[in-house]
């Protein structure tokens, strides 16, 4: 039964386009002065604006233009210089002056792209059609009365960037890698904090299928209220299933918009899906035109931090390090311009990565901090990683014991800690000869099988000149030294 329900999924190719919504982190709302904070008590981020007062007028924020070019350059998009607002009209019950200002023809963003992993690991090109410029509705409350739905104003004219993608999507991992690209952008530019628990950052799926070897696109149905990465997933393979069995028991998929139960998984009508006549776009009267110059594009792009996909290439290029130690250094800004400075002070990058990636993510880890807060510069790290490469500490000390000292001193050079704990390694030969002579003098018989071809009593002679020398002895020195007098 299991493997003719895989036959029958065979058959037919997923087609997905995702919209993301992004709530934008300005400190007032896209066209009035009300405070952006999330949390706030209900109402409270209100003005005559917000609440539909006739004789009221918006007023762009500059800062949400700003936002859109940053994110409209990280996605390789074409920027728009002359623009438009328009008002799409919709029965918003938490809207209070019934339509939301919005761009239709000219968004600010287009013709853009981003490059994600696909379920093979390889690269796939994930067009995007637009990003452009609207403000948020407020949030109805149901579960709080058991008779009446609360309005919370607050939301309403929060400035959002929707990002609109081609029907590109193909895989439940293409959609989940598109999305997370997203917020991880919106993240390194911090326009948004893509927290999708609180609701900065929605998604909402446009999910057909196809029989495979066609290229006409099935029905369309529009999946909403997903609230993280792994739910969207969930939801695009619900919906996915839903209307290959519809369109194999003979009936036909309607285009519809349907929500997404996460506790039961499985997505349910909301309505039917309207098209954007539905919506009587006209131009917004209250808003003039607006022109972007190419000097303001390229004010806004010097500004920008360096962007995730440049960075990967950069480490696995040219610093050599494998994907998996990229992918885990840039997934976050911090992280990522703490290794930048890091290896400006160092040729270890190796050696950089593992730090990072190890004790300095262990610490962050155990004392849930973000990099921010961790007590060590980037200097301290390089000047560790020196200390190690010029066979003054073992790793194993560096890390056990040096490394928890350096916390304690972030004033103090690892140097003058090691010192100060006489964890540096001697290097001198006849301390080292007279240690080794000892340690073979312990073991005869183990001395007689090293030469009879048990080579791995190495490490039992090495372990004697260690405890010896209360680990100081250094352990390259050490090795080939025991290597010489065995061998002799």
């Amino acid at each position: 039964m299991i493997e003719e329900r895989k036959e029958i999924l065979d058959k037919y190719q997923l087609v997905v386009g995702l919209e993301i919504h992004t709530q934008l982190s300005t400190l007032s709302k896209a066209y009035s002065g009300d405070k952006n904070e999330f949390g706030s008590l209900p109402n409270s981020n209100t003005c005559p604006l917000t609440l539909g007062h006739p004789g009221t007028l918006p007023r762009i924020n500059e800062q949400v233009i700003e936002s859109a070019i940053k994110l409209g350059l990280a996605t390789n998009c074409a920027i728009s210089r002359e623009m438009h607002f328009a008002r799409k009209n919709y029965f918003y019950a938490d809207l209070p002056k019934g339509y939301q200002i919005t761009q239709d023809t000219t968004p600010i963003c287009t013709a853009g792209k981003l490059v994600v992993k696909g379920a093979d690991n390889t690269d796939k090109t994930i067009r995007i059609t637009r990003i452009h410029i609207e403000e948020d509705a407020g949030k109805s409350i149901h579960d709080q009365d058991p008779y009446n739905t609360l309005v919370d104003l607050n939301r309403a004219g929060v400035p959002l960037l929707e990002v609109v993608s081609e029907p590109d999507i193909r895989t439940l991992e293409e959609a989940y890698n598109f999305l997370a690209e997203v917020r991880r952008l919106v993240r390194y530019l911090e326009i948004c904090d893509g927290n999708m628990e609180e609701g900065s950052m929605r998604c909402d799926a446009n999910v057909s299928v196809m029989l495979k070897g066609s290229d006409t696109y099935g029905k369309r149905c529009e999946v909403k209220n997903m609230n993280s990465l792994r739910n969207v997933q969930r939801a695009i393979d619900f919906e996915m299933k839903r209307q290959i069995k519809i369109i194999e028991a003979g009936g036909q998929v309607y285009q519809e918009t349907r929500s997404f139960d996460a506790v039961n998984g499985i997505t349910f009508t909301l309505r039917d899906k309207e098209d954007a006549h539905d919506y009587r776009y006209f131009p917004e009267p209250d808003i003039q035109p607006l022109s972007v110059t190419q000097e303001e594009i390229d004010a806004v792009k010097a500004g920008m931090p360096p962007l995730p996909r440049v960075l990967f290439e950069k480490y696995t290029s040219q610093l050599k390090l494998s994907d998996y130690d990229a992918n885990l250094i840039i997934d976050a800004k911090p992280i990522a311009l703490y290794f930048e400075e890091l290896i400006t002070l160092t040729k270890n990058y190796k050696a950089a990565a593992n730090w990072m990636m190890g004790e300095i993510k262990s610490h962050l880890n155990h004392n849930a901090i973000d990099i921010e807060s961790f007590p060590l510069s980037p200097k301290r790290i390089a000047e560790l990683i020196e200390l190690i490469d010029q066979d003054l500490v073992s790793s194993s000390s560096a890390a056990q014991q040096l490394f928890p000292k350096m916390l304690e001193n972030p004033e103090k050079s690892p140097k003058e800690i090691a010192e100060a704990e006489n964890l540096l390694q001697k290097s001198d030969d006849d301390w080292l000869l007279n240690l080794a002579k000892q340690a073979l003098e312990k073991y005869p018989d183990k001395v007689e099988a090293y030469k009879n071809g048990n080579k791995g009593l190495l490490g039992l002679f090495m372990g004697e000149v260690m405890k010896l020398s209360e680990r100081k002895a250094n352990p390259k020195m050490s090795t080939e030294i025991l290597k010489k007098l065995l061998d002799s």
